[in-house]
């Protein structure tokens, strides 16, 4: 914020006049009013501080780092995720709409909250707890992320996360999805009859020679037309397995093998919304020249800063 007195944004409040919250400059001492809508709500956060710290978050760390590092407390910083990963969870489905989509990957991203679902249910814990799947759909021209839902592998998060991607592109498109049954009939159900569907259904061995962590090996590939005339020199969900990584390794909370697991649904729906924020607006992506995935959609013309995404998402 600039003061009309000044140009410092170092502020503390000093009363209300005339209904209106006064401000005083903490390093020239002027005084002011301004009701400039604030990105953080009520929260007594500085900008310069919040967006150094979703930069942290954004780029891997865990929050007790980001704590540590910037003297921020860790409650703080939670809340600052619900605040403005809410937002823009809300901004995007305005903002991502109509995209001129040529062909798009969809897929699911395991990981979960407080506890893994065996141990809930040995322990009679709470909703509140155990795994959760996040939908990511991509364009596989822009690397845009058109659409995306957190909850469980079930028809209702499924199709709330198949009426966006509805709601997110414009046009004949081409849809490949994995073998996920609520796909057969959900894909064609909410795109109608401007899509083209395939699903790409991967068969994977069991061996008592891999080791527990270890990735399974892929036995068999089938390619299977559902609906319209897919090009199946395009039949492809690489771009969406490659999200999934950085999914993993830009957000912590989803790093596996570690405690950093999310504590509670709410917060892991609302940073992997404010990702799928940055990752739209404000990250650079080689595959598209260096560009972001809104500019090489047209949504934007420029690389937006954090900072411009939280004013833009309030």
């Amino acid at each position: 914020m600039i003061a009309i007195a000044c140009q410092h944004t170092n502020r503390a409040k000093r009363g209300i006049r005339n209904g209106q919250q006064r401000w005083k400059c903490r390093d020239c001492g002027a005084m002011f009013t301004c009701n400039e809508e604030r990105p953080l709500g009520a929260m007594r956060v500085d900008m310069d501080k919040a967006c150094v710290v979703l930069n942290m978050l954004l780029e891997g760390m865990s929050i007790r780092a980001c704590s540590r590092i910037t003297g921020m407390k860790a409650g703080t910083i939670c809340d600052l995720i619900v605040h403005v990963g809410e937002n823009c969870d809300k901004f995007l489905e305005s903002a991502i709409v109509n995209v001129k989509t040529r062909a798009a990957q969809l897929d699911e991203i395991w990981d979960f909250s407080g506890c893994k679902q065996k141990t809930k249910e040995r322990l009679g814990r709470d909703d509140d707890c155990g795994d959760i799947w996040t939908w990511l759909g991509i364009d596989a021209d822009t690397k845009l992320i058109l659409s995306h839902a957190v909850g469980q592998r079930d028809e209702y998060t499924g199709e709330r996360f198949l009426n966006r991607l509805n709601n997110a592109t414009s046009g004949r498109i081409q849809v490949t999805t994995d073998g996920l049954g609520i796909y057969t009939n959900g894909v064609p159900f909410a795109l109608g009859s401007r899509c083209d569907y395939a699903q790409l259904i991967k068969s994977y061995k069991s061996s008592q020679e891999e080791t527990r962590y270890s990735p399974a090996t892929i036995t068999g590939i089938e390619i299977v037309t559902r609906f319209g005339s897919p090009n199946m020199d395009e039949v492809s969900t690489s771009y969406s397995e490659r999200l999934n990584l950085s999914v993993r390794m830009h957000i912590r909370r989803y790093t596996r093998l570690t405690n950093a697991h999310s504590k509670s649904s709410r917060h892991h729906a609302a940073m992997t919304a404010l990702f799928v924020a940055w990752y739209n607006f404000c990250r650079r992506n080689e595959a598209v020249r260096n560009q972001t995935p809104a500019m090489a959609s047209g949504l934007t013309e420029h690389v937006w800063s954090i900072k411009e995404l939280l004013q833009s998402a309030k």
